[in-house]
């Protein structure tokens, strides 16, 4: 039985400080990582640089913002919250169905 796909919109702050990476690969790893839990990539909207209202580390006071919309299984995002908690160079995930 082949699931269903759903639609999701993903708020990833990501953390280049001291690597090479760019925000660019950075988010296409991130997509590699959706397309690795059988999901769809629709769009990506790089928000931009932000500085945090409530600082949890003294060293990031501030971090590149991206919306990615993509639609997946219904066990697509826990599965690309676990795979994406490995990566350092994200900071944080939300993700809710749209």
């Amino acid at each position: 039985m082949n699931p269903t796909k759903r639609n999701y919109l993903a708020t990833f702050i990501l953390d280049n400080r001291g690597k090479q990476d760019t925000v660019e690969q950075i988010i296409d790893g991130v997509k590699q990582d959706i397309s690795a839990v059988h999901g769809e990539v629709t769009k990506v909207e790089s928000i931009g640089r932000k500085e945090f209202v409530r600082v949890t580390d003294r060293r990031l006071t501030g971090a590149s913002y991206v919306h990615v919309t993509f639609s997946a299984p219904p066990q697509g995002p826990a599965q690309l919250k676990e795979r994406l908690r490995l990566n350092n160079s994200v900071y944080r995930t939300f993700v809710r169905e749209v």
